[in-house]
């Protein structure tokens, strides 16, 4: 598959992404977990379908140490014994914050949840992680860019 525009070729789309990286800095730097922020950012790329996002966060996941078996079960979170309390809060968070369109948003419930774990800070950092990530996967999704070709490291080695 060849992508529909090159993402990386054009002054335009590199501002973009040097902004949308550069938002995903200040998420970086929140207190959340680096495995709990690869964990949204995969769960959300299944739900939208983004190749391109899956194959660079579960090779960062990876590379940070995370296990087969949780990057296997992050579909089925829910089922799974293998995710901590607060996971859970940040994947549900990931779902509602993901699946607008379905028409429910985000449940109170689902909030309130997710700020027993994380604090006002951590909480608008989870949410910009989730608006970032769906706005990365659309972009992937809509270009057409392929996946499997990505090395851990990469994304920083480009973004300094």
């Amino acid at each position: 598959m060849e992508p529909r525009l090159n993402i990386f070729g054009s002054p335009s789309s590199a501002k973009l992404i040097k902004h949308f990286v550069a938002a995903g800095k200040v998420v970086e730097d929140s207190g959340v977990p680096l495995a709990t922020q690869e964990l949204v950012k995969i769960r959300a790329s299944q739900i939208n379908g983004c190749a391109g996002c899956l194959d660079m966060h579960t090779k960062e996941a990876v590379a940070a140490g995370e296990t087969a078996v949780r990057l296997a079960l992050v579909a089925a979170w829910r089922e799974a014994k293998v995710f901590t309390e607060a996971e859970r809060a940040a994947l549900a968070l990931a779902e509602h914050g993901t699946r607008l369109a379905d028409g429910y948003g985000v449940p109170d419930d689902v909030w309130q949840n997710a700020a027993k774990h994380y604090d006002d800070d951590q909480l608008l950092a989870l949410t910009s992680l989730i608006a970032l990530i769906n706005a990365f996967n659309r972009l992937n999704v809509m270009l057409q860019v392929p996946a499997g070709d990505y090395v851990a490291g990469q994304a920083a080695a480009m973004h300094g």
